[in-house]
């Protein structure tokens, strides 16, 4: 539909950050059905939308010919039958679901409350703590999807994989070094083909703006290696964290944004010490702040 609208020079890519959104398919349906008055359309957005009504009119003062109506009408019809179709197809994956043996019994351990910021079907998520036996969707950007994945691709026994190294190994999310002469020559990831592998970096790229201790990973990671491998870098936690909740029946602990931050810069300081130590210095505290002193 995205074509189709710049084909009508209406950017709504500019004013909603996904176009197939509530907002965009209101307005785009509403456009499909004959409304023409930019102000009008533009009142269909949802209230949390940040972009401001004049600038959603502006976005919709585009060109409403009957050739790109026609277009745009196509695209939507598709996108209906897409949805139609994947609809279809979770009903049938929680058919397949069903049939698995289930590794804890939900009447004696019941599954965990949700964390109230996230919505989550409940029926998918129960249905895979059932299965795993314990809840991946506690693991932030982990959603009933990706543990969907998960299941699909591996399946609730990790005993195939001995160690969390060989799991992120066969992901293709673990460093992969290239030595000649005792030299590391790259350190780059192997590419693999790997739906799981493709969920987990998406996962972890959605975790940019979580306040949380892997939101705050996930950045740390991307400033100090760069975007691509800081991805990388935190869907192979993710990784590690999923196969030690499955393979261990261990509960995921969540650890805030600030916790994460004061334990790291321990470490950082800790090191510091040590460095400083090995060259004759020490390293005390001035007014709050580091210093080093002979």
């Amino acid at each position: 539909m995205q074509k189709a609208l710049l084909q009508m020079n209406i950017h709504l890519s500019q004013v909603f950050s996904n176009t197939s959104g509530q907002s965009g398919l209101a307005i785009i349906e509403q456009i499909v059905k004959g409304e023409r008055d930019p102000a009008k359309l533009a009142a269909l957005a949802h209230h949390r939308v940040q972009s401001s009504q004049p600038e959603i009119i502006k976005a919709l003062a585009g060109d409403y010919r009957v050739e790109h109506l026609f277009v745009l009408r196509s695209a939507l019809e598709l996108y209906r039958t897409y949805e139609a179709k994947i609809a279809e197809c979770d009903k049938e994956l929680a058919r397949q679901l069903e049939q698995l043996p289930d590794r804890v019994d939900i009447k004696a351990k019941p599954l965990p409350p949700k964390a109230a910021n996230r919505k989550i079907d409940e029926d998918l998520r129960s249905g895979l703590y059932r299965k795993f036996g314990v809840d991946l969707t506690a693991i932030e950007g982990i959603g009933p999807q990706a543990a969907l994945t998960m299941l699909t691709e591996v399946g609730p026994d990790l005993s195939r994989f001995k160690t969390e190294k060989h799991f992120t190994s066969w992901l293709g999310l673990c460093p992969d070094k290239r030595i000649s002469g005792g030299k590391v020559l790259s350190c780059r990831t192997r590419r693999v083909v790997n739906r799981l592998s493709d969920v987990l970096r998406l996962a972890a790229a959605s975790l940019e703006f979580s306040q949380s201790a892997l939101g705050a990973f996930y950045r740390r990671m991307k400033a100090k290696l760069g975007a691509a491998e800081g991805v990388s870098a935190t869907a192979h936690k993710l990784a590690r964290l999923i196969y030690r909740l499955v393979k261990h029946g261990e509960a995921y602990v969540k650890q805030g944004m600030e916790e994460y931050e004061k334990k790291y810069r321990d470490r950082r300081i800790k090191y510091l010490k040590r460095a400083a130590a090995a060259v004759g210095f020490q390293l005390v505290s001035a007014q709050g702040l580091p210093t080093v002193v002979s």
